[in-house]
């Protein structure tokens, strides 16, 4: 604290264009950190601490202004925590960079919150409203807290920052492999008409900013061994007008031509990591009327990672599926396999109960009809395992498909829901039916504990897990496959029943995940 006081006064009295005082600044700090122990590590020149000194002292005032002046500004702050809060899940341990008062870091309810920020006016004042949680005077380009986090959040900091890639490469220090980075940046667009608002005395003179387009910081972030998962806009009317700020800000703000004047850019991104994942395999089979199919699946399910288990889950057959599982059990002692009989009704019920009773850290789910080969499954473990993706699904739409594998009926919905559903997600994803799906035992447990967000009525799964994993910043891949024609037995789906529930669940994710 005193090193900063120290350097802050010698760089404001050197001003910003008296170089040989803005040398004298940068000899000064380097005495004083040598008194630290910190002379070996490399100082940026003058002009960052005249910068952060202007900034500290302007943000200092900023705390210390009446509710009045702050009136717009705080309900533009009230529906960034909307945003936040719709994307992380309570109970996380979660780091806010440029906390300010605290508000938003309280809202997201952590198990574990710490917050930063280098005006000690806004440290004290976030001391004082939220005292359940850490908060901290600090640098963002240069803190080590020694600890990792789960997600971390930045609100309008990266345009106020003098080095973006630096600050981008110490928020790494505090990701683990599996952490999220949420941030937002003002748009470009709005330079203009933020500089009339404050030449009006609508908004409060901001020092010069850095006006990053999403390239920009996609770029940075990739510059610091991050990798965007995706991004939208947010923010049409910062202003509190009952019905009309929700038009604008719930709904217009993510159509496109309006997006385009969208007030921020939110960005979630995540480490590249290169380090390998292993993990024990769970395999899930919701088996109805496959009495046909089950010695198959026996031969074909190949092993995985450290292990692999098998789960199947009978839906209550016509057929004899439940016996031809228990015999084929029988023949196979060393086989490490359960058999569950389904508790419900629908394969997405069969699939929850196979996760909640599997062992593996990895859950991937197969289809007992076989249309999906077994012995594509370590295709989709690889791309797990090598940390390209948190969410793998299977594609059955890229390679020729067998002449009676689909119905043309069935073809068109498919195309249609991988459409609508990678515009809704902001991530693609060309197949939303495929059965095959896999994802960490750890993410789906996210998934399950907040299902009720959308709701229990998907009969097969496969929108639950997808609007969970979107909704929890989870990275897609893809993995296309060949699809084949079924050999024993008939489908369980109802085309056109079926159909328009899904119809149904689409409109009602769009109001849950895109318009809030």
């Amino acid at each position: 604290m005193e090193l900063t006081k120290r350097v802050s006064s010698v760089v404001a009295e050197a001003g910003a264009t008296d170089l040989e005082a803005v040398s004298s600044a940068e000899s000064e700090l380097a005495k004083l950190a040598n008194l630290v122990g910190q002379a070996d590590r490399p100082l940026p020149d003058g002009r960052f601490y005249h910068f952060q000194a202007e900034r500290q002292a302007y943000w200092d005032r900023a705390a210390a202004a009446s509710p009045g002046i702050r009136i717009f500004r705080s309900h533009y702050q009230k529906r960034l925590r909307e945003i936040y809060r719709q994307a992380v899940p309570r109970g996380k341990r979660v780091l806010e960079i440029g906390c300010g008062c605290g508000d938003l870091l309280a809202a997201l309810e952590p198990s574990y919150g710490v917050g930063i920020d280098f005006s000690g006016a806004m440290v004290k004042a976030a001391r004082d409203r939220h005292p359940q949680h850490t908060f901290i005077q600090a640098d963002a380009h240069d803190f080590d807290l020694g600890e990792r986090f789960d997600y971390i959040v930045c609100a309008d900091l990266v345009n106020d920052l003098f080095d973006v890639e630096r600050f981008f490469r110490n928020v790494g220090v505090h990701a683990h492999s599996s952490t999220r980075l949420m941030l937002n940046a003002y748009s470009r667009v709005w330079e203009f008409p933020r500089r009339l608002a404050e030449a009006v005395g609508l908004a409060r003179p901001l020092l010069p900013q850095s006006w990053l387009t999403v390239e920009d910081v996609t770029n940075l972030l990739w510059l610091a061994d991050f990798e965007t998962i995706r991004h939208w806009t947010e923010i049409l009317y910062p202003f509190p007008t009952p019905g009309v700020d929700a038009l604008f800000n719930k709904i217009l703000a993510k159509l496109w031509p309006f997006r385009v004047l969208a007030l921020t850019n939110l960005i979630v991104a995540r480490p590249r990591t290169a380090s390998r994942r292993e993990a024990r395999v769970s395999v899930v089979v919701a088996a109805r009327n496959e009495e046909g199919n089950i010695p198959n699946i026996f031969d074909r399910v190949p092993q995985m990672g450290s292990g692999t288990e098998l789960i199947f889950v009978e839906g209550n057959s016509r057929d004899d599926t439940y016996g031809a599982i228990e015999r084929e059990i029988a023949r196979r002692p060393g086989m490490d396999v359960k058999l569950f009989k389904q508790p419900g009704k629908g394969k997405g019920d069969a699939v929850r109960t196979g996760f909640r009773n599997a062992n593996g850290e990895l859950l991937m789910i197969l289809d007992a009809d076989l249309t999906v080969a077994p012995e594509d499954l370590p295709r989709f473990y690889e791309a797990w395992a090598s940390g390209k993706a948190d969410y793998v699904n299977g594609v059955r739409l890229v390679y020729p498909m067998d002449d009676r594998a689909m119905r043309f009926a069935n073809l068109v919905a498919n195309r249609f829901f991988g459409a609508a559903f990678s515009w809704l997600l902001g991530q693609p994803i060309k197949d939303t039916l495929c059965g095959t799906k896999v994802l960490s035992r750890g993410d789906y447990e996210t998934i399950a504990a907040n299902r009720s967000y959308f709701g229990e009525e998907d009969p097969f799964g496969d929108f639950d897990l997808i609007l969970g994993a979107a909704k929890y910043n989870l990275k897609f891949a893809d993995v296309p496959i060949r699809y084949r024609e079924r050999v024993y037995g008939e489908t369980n789906i109802r085309r056109w029943s079926h159909g328009w529930l899904l119809l149904r669940m689409l409109a009602k994710a769009m109001r849950k995940l895109k318009f809030v």
